[in-house]
């Protein structure tokens, strides 16, 4: 049975569409923000947020502090109010755990935070590592090096799922198969990636039944 290393917010957690907002608004204001202002953001946040708060600045002559005030306050907002969790995760970590495997979390978030989202939505996962306790960020290999280590696992026994090409490209340079869940027509280049549209879709490529 394959243990799966999963991103955090974008994978397991809904947090696009509260970041894709904040920062549409930061950039247009409240009442500009639509379709098209939205489907730019989400290009740019798909491959994360710090390359999105820099070219919207850039493209738009917006402050960048503004636009970092409005990601960092939007975060605050999800110590009482989070994001959902993605649909099908809940199901997917039980198949896992039911299974045999383990559930590894590999984020760029906070402990602090990434703890409390997992704990608040009922999440539950065996470890995390997060790049703030002193790992490399994401494409850097070294968080799911470090979980592969932890857990004495083959990295051919692992899938590991994110949102971002930088998920992908970090799995693989660890020697990790892995799988870019996409947001619908958002397109992402990560060519080596298995690309599924559905959290749900992991119990396949697990050979679990869905």
């Amino acid at each position: 049975m394959r243990s799966v290393i999963w991103d955090l917010g974008g994978t397991l957690v809904d947090s696009y569409p509260d970041v894709d907002r904040a920062l549409a608004v930061a950039v247009h204001g409240e009442d500009a923000v639509g379709e098209d202002e939205l489907r730019e953001v989400a290009g740019l946040t798909r491959v994360s947020s710090g390359h999105a708060i820099e070219t919207l600045a850039r493209r738009h002559g917006v402050p960048e502090t503004r636009l970092r005030t409005a990601y960092e306050r939007t975060k605050e907002t999800w110590r009482t109010d989070p994001p959902p969790a993605v649909a099908g995760a809940h199901e997917v970590l039980a198949a896992v755990t039911a299974a045999g495997g383990l559930n590894l979390v590999a984020t760029h978030r906070d402990r602090e935070s990434a703890t409390q989202l997992l704990r608040t939505l009922d999440l539950d996962v065996d470890d995390m590592v997060c790049a703030p306790d002193g790992f490399a960020r994401k494409p850097d290999p070294e968080m799911p090096l470090e979980l592969l280590r932890r857990h004495g696992l083959d990295a051919a026994d692992v899938l590991a799922v994110g949102d971002r090409p930088g998920d992908v490209a970090a799995a693989l340079a660890a020697g990790v198969p892995g799988v870019l869940l996409e947001t619908p027509e958002i397109p992402l280049d990560a060519p080596d990636a298995r690309r599924i549209t559905d959290l749900r879709e992991v119990l396949g490529l697990l050979g679990l039944p869905a």
